[in-house]
């Protein structure tokens, strides 16, 4: 029952108005160094906001759950770990809470126990582990070119280092793994569905950001960064793309969620990725923050009108389907809501054929959140067992946040309302929308069916070579009592050529928890 309450001190801290004060403890870890800024503010706000709703939501949901002392003891650790990633000052407090985020995730994950459900749990802790080794090893090359833990210093000092594309690489593929990065993002579509609706909603609302803020906090910026920028931009704009077309395939509704998660963070994906050869990248930082506080609210309240649709009685599925329509269409960038608010400040900073492809983008969004609302429709049409009413409070609030709160956070990006509100701007969010319609009503008027996509898409694929590779297997002697397959073989070989180089532990560790996953898989 206390759950809505842990995030309080959180939501407290992010409204106060001394961001520059920081808290040292020298006696924790290698000295704990704690602080935020102004868009770290809008990530730890946004965050405890949902945090505290989603838990209020719990309250009711899990109501009669077998493993209630369980899951809420690994909520509470996640949450302590989400909040950290926000305020950590230094690499090894940042490191800690990012593992306190991701691996007591696994818990809420599997809490239902059903066959799906460890499934998606087993393939979310190998990418995890994948991520926080490769995390960690791009942490211990980075800290150790700059000669320090502190995070801003290790940012300024990284870009100069040599082995910087190696460490960049490596916290990269930890982070990416984190923001649902394609071709990393499949625990996505196949975690959701299977958590419980209140992690669900936390899970795509707020624990996807700590990648997105990662990469904010320890890319470098400059004019070296340039192929950067143009490699994280063209990544995120084609996940963009991508979780649009693999979501329109789905027939669940919280996966067809989780796919527009992947799409909509790969939007922030190549924001940040501009932000590194941008004039002013913590004005960038600040724009993507306002994105991300939008979208944690919104798709939060969607995940949550999953599980009222589970529940609705006959007279509230009209109101339910009401109430989304709007927070579905703020995603989309509808003018004049929080989204069109989000997506106006996200492409003031852009410009050429990257600003097009993000204002296009939101045609292929709204054409997904139509699917998830014909879905959600289906979903409650079906719907047998009683209304819940303390399921609507958290939804409610969750939507109306949304729809307001770019508003009000807008000064914080430095815009303003009338730069918002100009005719261009209008204009831009509007014209994809209208797209949008004209497709939705001509694939009506000639019954067009979008192909079914599975849910996980690439991991598909993986499970069902991983067994044939199993099976011809050779065992292959290595000239003691034990024997390695083939591929042993090979890293064996490469582990020796690599042995002079400096960081080869790192990366070997790496390859081989890469290599531990594929296996397992």
């Amino acid at each position: 029952m206390l759950l809505p309450v842990v995030p309080l001190p959180a939501l407290a801290l992010a409204l106060s108005e001394s961001p520059a004060v920081t808290t040292e403890v020298p006696v924790l870890l290698l000295g704990v160094r704690l602080g935020f800024d102004s868009a770290a503010a809008l990530f730890l706000g946004a965050s405890a906001l949902l945090w505290a709703l989603a838990g209020l939501y719990a309250t009711a949901y899990l109501r009669g759950t077998d493993k209630p002392e369980i899951f809420t003891a690994f909520w509470c650790l996640t949450v302590t770990g989400n909040f950290g990633v926000f305020l950590a000052q230094d690499a090894v407090t940042f490191y800690v809470s990012f593992t306190a985020v991701s691996l007591p995730a696994y818990v809420m994950i599997v809490h239902e126990a059903t066959r799906a459900a460890l499934r998606a749990g087993r393939i979310y802790m190998i990418l995890a582990l994948i991520g926080e080794t490769a995390l960690f090893a791009g942490l211990v090359i980075a800290c150790a070119a700059a000669d320090s833990l502190i995070i801003a210093e290790v940012r300024d000092n990284l870009a100069a280092a040599p082995e910087r594309d190696v460490a960049l690489v490596l916290m990269l593929v930890g982070f990416g793994i984190k923001a649902g990065l394609v071709p990393l993002h499949v625990w996505l579509p196949l975690a959701h569905p299977e958590a419980p609706t209140p992690a669900s909603a936390v899970l795509s609302g707020a624990i996807v950001k700590a990648g997105i803020f990662g990469m904010i906090a320890f890319m470098p910026a400059g004019s070296t960064m340039e192929a950067w920028s143009h490699a994280l931009v063209a990544f995120g704009l084609f996940g963009a793309y991508y979780g649009i077309v693999a979501g329109l395939g789905q027939s669940n509704a919280k996966a067809t969620l989780a796919y527009s998660t992947v799409s909509q963070m790969g939007l922030m994906i190549a924001a940040a990725g501009a932000a590194l050869v941008a004039t002013a990248p913590e004005h960038v930082a600040a724009l993507v923050a306002l994105y991300a506080v939008h979208h944690g609210m919104a798709k939060g309240a969607l995940f949550l009108s999953v599980g009222i649709a589970g529940h609705v009685a006959a007279r509230g599925r009209v109101v339910l389907l009401v109430a989304v329509a709007p927070v579905a269409l703020s995603v989309a960038g509808l003018p004049l809501t929080g989204g069109a608010v989000a997506k106006t400040a996200l492409k003031s900073d852009l410009s050429g054929p990257t600003a097009f492809l993000v204002a296009a983008s939101a045609a292929g969004t709204a054409l997904l959140l139509l699917h998830f609302w014909l879905l959600l429709r289906r979903d409650s049409a079906d719907a047998s067992t009683p209304d819940d009413g303390m399921l609507w409070a958290p939804f409610l609030a969750a939507g109306a946040a949304a729809l307001v709160l770019p508003w009000m956070v807008l000064p914080a990006a430095g815009l303003d309302a009338a730069y918002v509100l100009s005719f261009a701007n209008l204009w831009s969010a509007a014209w994809p929308l209208a797209v949008a319609a004209l497709i939705a009503a001509a694939a009506y008027a000639l019954k067009l069916k979008w192909p079914s996509v599975p849910a996980g898409d690439l991991v598909v694929a993986a499970e069902r070579i991983a067994p044939a590779m199993r099976r011809g297997r050779r065992p292959v002697r290595m000239g003691t009592d034990w024997s390695l397959p083939p591929m042993g073989a090979r890293l064996d070989r490469l582990e020796q050529s690599l042995r002079g180089w400096n960081v080869a532990g790192s990366a070997l560790v790496a390859i081989a928890v890469l290599l531990t996953g594929l296996l397992l898989l």
